[in-house]
């Protein structure tokens, strides 16, 4: 049995799906209120429960081998939703499959996290790594490159700032960092994988896609792609984080969020040939595949609908 935490998120979802595909006995541990569970069916078993609910996440845990730990406030966290999901949250999935016996957690971390990163969610993450390598349950860490697809947030967030504004787009600083996008199918085929590769047990594997882009190129790339061209204004990082910050006081789901900024704030970057040569993979390329679904989307009107909606988490 596999347990998935997690599972109605943009990897999560894809995760399921990848391992649907493989008729793998899978479970998922959903909240107790709300929507959340409605995306599963047979044979996918479903347990309700939360992270702070160590009954039900034990409940969760009885009989798995193998935990896929996907839960986080990457995107949309402050800083005590970070210590509360990311950290905690981790501690205590630990908690519950060390009394659970399970024999093995895999878990997603970010390239560039460290526990004295000067960024918080690099250091949240961080925080999160040292928690896992040091619980006593056979681990695998997979740092990852900025994860892109059709549900992302970060590149379609990108698309959504250049819709919402028709004249500019800011940029911060140079938008010289360089990022290592890599694809969620990509991603989730590793994540498959890794369960057959006895040798990424206790590793920490840093993955990314086929090519470096600088966020500059990133955000010319996709302004290409959909036919969105706007003046690319430097605005120095600290100012734009305030005026994120702002903005998210009165949007909640605005895209551009000060973890945005964290991971643009130094290189990120893995060896090129990691995935191919621990899975057989050969990852796709970042324009080539956003061609395959940013075309047809109505980036605009996703803006108006995020603004609109109450917020995350």
């Amino acid at each position: 049995m596999i347990l998935i935490t997690g599972a109605t998120g943009f990897i999560g979802r894809a995760l399921v799906a990848r391992l649907q595909a493989e008729n793998l006995p899978i479970r998922v541990l959903v909240a107790a209120r709300g929507r959340a569970e409605a995306p599963f069916a047979p044979p996918i078993e479903v347990v309700k429960g939360s992270l702070t609910e160590p009954e039900s996440l034990y409940r969760a845990m009885l009989g798995v081998h193998t935990v896929y730990h996907l839960v986080g406030a990457q995107w949309w966290g402050r800083q005590r939703d970070l210590e509360r999901i990311d950290v905690a949250g981790t501690q205590a999935v630990i908690t519950a499959g060390r009394a659970a016996r399970i024999g093995r957690l895999i878990v997603l971390s970010h390239l560039g996290a460290a526990p004295s990163s000067a960024f918080t969610l690099l250091r949240a993450k961080g925080r999160v790594e040292e928690a896992v390598r040091s619980s006593g349950l056979p681990y695998t860490i997979f740092r990852t490159g900025i994860v892109f697809g059709p549900g992302d947030t970060f590149v379609n967030g990108i698309a959504q700032l250049i819709r919402g504004n028709p004249f500019v787009f800011f940029q911060p600083g140079r938008g010289e960092g360089l990022l290592h996008p890599l694809y969620i199918d990509d991603l989730t085929e590793a994540l498959y994988r890794t369960l057959e590769q006895i040798d990424t047990v206790d590793q920490t594997i840093n993955i990314g896609g086929p090519e470096y882009l600088t966020f500059n190129e990133i955000i010319r790339t996709v302004m290409r792609v959909t036919k969105a061209r706007r003046t690319i204004f430097a605005v120095p990082p600290y100012l734009l984080r305030a005026t994120s910050n702002l903005m998210l006081r009165f949007f909640p789901n605005w895209p551009m969020t000060p973890q945005w900024l964290d991971l643009l704030a130094a290189n990120r970057t893995a060896s090129m040939g990691t995935l191919y040569d621990l899975f057989g993979i050969h990852p796709r390329r970042f324009e080539d595949t956003i061609l395959t679904y940013m075309p047809k989307r109505k980036y605009g009107r996703e803006l108006a609908r995020n603004m609109l909606r109450r917020r995350r988490g």
